[in-house]
């Protein structure tokens, strides 16, 4: 994958956290994750790409991280429903926000919601995924990125286990 898919990815972040909260996420250096790692936490999304790229976004948060965001956007008691529907709200404004970048030929599908801590998530195949993790108030999150010039319009969305 490009660098600059994860500058742009990165960016992404950075502007959603000083627009929706006034205070910068942080991100450390993004890592290649290896197939079927367990790297989810509370709740997750996962967008497929299809178009010039393909592959997919995969973004998951801590609850507590979740519940701290929900009442800056006007949600003033948090539950699991508002959680899970905020962390799709956020990988499709990530992915929106990288579309805006890489043209309209970068489509992105509906999020796929998921929760729970016990997700494995499988990379398209053949495709290497990056990681980039971010922290915001000390809790966690991550951008997985598994994205590659697409050689046919085909979308991909990653094979998930659960419990």
């Amino acid at each position: 994958m490009e660098e600059s898919i994860l500058r742009i990815f990165a960016q992404c972040i950075i502007r959603y956290f000083n627009t929706i909260t006034g205070e910068p996420a942080t991100m450390t250096a993004p890592f290649l994750g290896s197939s079927n790692e367990e790297l989810s936490l509370d709740f997750s999304a996962v967008i497929g790409v299809s178009g010039n790229y393909r592959g997919n976004v995969f973004y998951t948060a801590s609850r507590e991280k979740l519940e701290q965001l929900l009442p800056l956007l006007g949600e003033h008691s948090p539950n699991e429903t508002l959680c899970i529907e905020l962390v799709g709200e956020m990988t499709n404004t990530y992915s929106g926000n990288a579309r805006e970048e890489l043209g309209g030929s970068f489509m992105i599908s509906t999020p796929l919601l998921l929760q729970g801590k016990n997700q494995i998530v499988r990379p398209a195949p053949g495709i290497p995924c990056y990681i980039l993790p971010i922290e915001w108030k000390g809790h966690q999150s991550r951008l997985l990125i598994s994205l590659a010039k697409a050689e046919t319009n085909s979308k991909y969305l990653p094979d998930t286990e659960g419990p």
